[in-house]
């Protein structure tokens, strides 16, 4: 494992990833209630807000838009992805190899990995050279490490989470991305199996103010390093104001309930 010490994506530790892959793994419905955002150049001037340290975009919007921004924003090319169309077992194919990621300015690298799923082994196979070949290259890796599948009956549960954590750290990741298992307890123990891989929670689909932020309190207090955020940012009608208040949650430790009163 490489220390993230000094690297764009992490921040004294901690980190706030600006996920926009949404319109490949969820297409234009998830712009529904704010088609503005599907053009990505708004979501781009989001990446430009202090807290974000790292912005997860698929090669085709890094491509056109990330050349405007690499000044302002730490790019997190993802490496693969999968359309809400496909109805067969979870599985996500390679879309950009590492090199590429890396002419297009990549400051790391994120792959999505399906945990108990029938094609389990190839993705493992697929990840084992995406890993190496970021390696090569002193390349941060972030993994989604997303259980899935017929033997998954339930993928929040706890101990599927730590799992979850465990595989990222067996499999050379520096950076596990995964679902909130519902508790604080659940969160801490999810962080103690990943070892020294930071863990940041996954954002999910968009909730209430309150809820979304003492969820994110609740994981930092747990030892998370951060989040990878999406819908919960760029679906409101203030995203500034959000990342204002995740900002003080993840690097400055404040409790949910002030920043809201604030």
């Amino acid at each position: 494992m490489r220390s993230l010490d000094n690297t764009p994506i992490v921040q004294d530790g901690k980190s706030i990833i600006l996920a926009h892959d949404h319109g490949l793994e969820h297409g234009p419905a998830a712009f529904a209630d704010v088609p503005e955002r599907l053009d990505p150049e708004t979501v781009f001037e989001m990446a430009t807000h202090d807290a974000v340290t790292g912005f997860a975009v698929q090669k085709g919007l890094a491509e056109t838009y990330y050349p405007s921004y690499n000044d302002d924003v730490n790019l997190l090319a993802k490496l693969n992805g999968t359309s809400s169309l496909w109805m067969g077992e979870p599985y996500s194919p390679q879309t950009c190899s590492v090199e590429y990621a890396l002419e297009l300015g990549a400051d790391a690298v994120g792959y999505t990995v399906y945990p108990g799923t029938n094609r389990e082994p190839e993705m493992f196979e697929e990840f084992q050279k995406i890993q190496e070949s970021a390696r090569e290259h002193d390349t941060p890796v972030a993994m989604w490490s997303y259980p899935r599948g017929q033997a998954v009956k339930e993928h929040r549960k706890p101990e599927i989470i730590s799992y979850a954590t465990r595989i990222a750290l067996e499999l050379g990741a520096d950076i596990a991305k995964v679902k909130y298992p519902r508790s604080g307890e659940a969160m801490a123990n999810a962080v103690d199996a990943a070892g020294d891989v930071n863990v940041v929670l996954s954002g999910g689909s968009k909730t209430d103010d309150s809820e979304f932020l003492s969820l994110v309190e609740t994981a930092m207090n747990a030892g998370a390093s951060g989040l990878a955020v999406g819908r919960n940012v760029w679906q409101r009608d203030d995203p500034e104001q959000i990342l204002d208040a995740l900002e003080a949650i993840v690097f400055e430790g404040a409790a949910a309930d002030e920043v809201l009163d604030g």
